[in-house]
């Protein structure tokens, strides 16, 4: 499911069973990451559903990228995985106005 920003940061800021996934690459975490979350780069393929398989799905996954567009291709994969609940950032980590932490 795609979220605003604003939804994103809203529904994440109340929710004590969020984890933050970042799919982007390496040379882009390297801007900066939003706080507390983990990076599984959706390019390294098996490895990356690999990765999936060891997170815990009864957790509510907020997934973002650069621009919106690979974190919604990591949410559907998610649910293919089986995963209940995984929300797109809509515009990424382009035009997040939140916190922004050191990789």
């Amino acid at each position: 499911m795609d979220l605003t920003q604003e939804e994103w940061s809203a529904k994440l800021a109340e929710d004590a069973n969020a984890f933050i996934l970042d799919v982007r690459t390496e040379d882009e975490i390297a801007e900066g990451i939003i706080p507390n979350a983990v990076n599984i780069d959706i390019y390294k393929g098996q490895d990356f559903i690999d990765e999936l398989e060891k997170l815990d799905k009864s957790k509510t996954y907020y997934v973002y990228c650069r621009s919106g567009n690979r974190s919604g291709q990591a949410c559907a994969i998610m649910n293919s995985l089986g995963f209940e609940n995984a929300y797109n950032l809509e515009g990424g980590f382009m035009n997040w106005e939140g916190e922004v932490a050191e990789k």
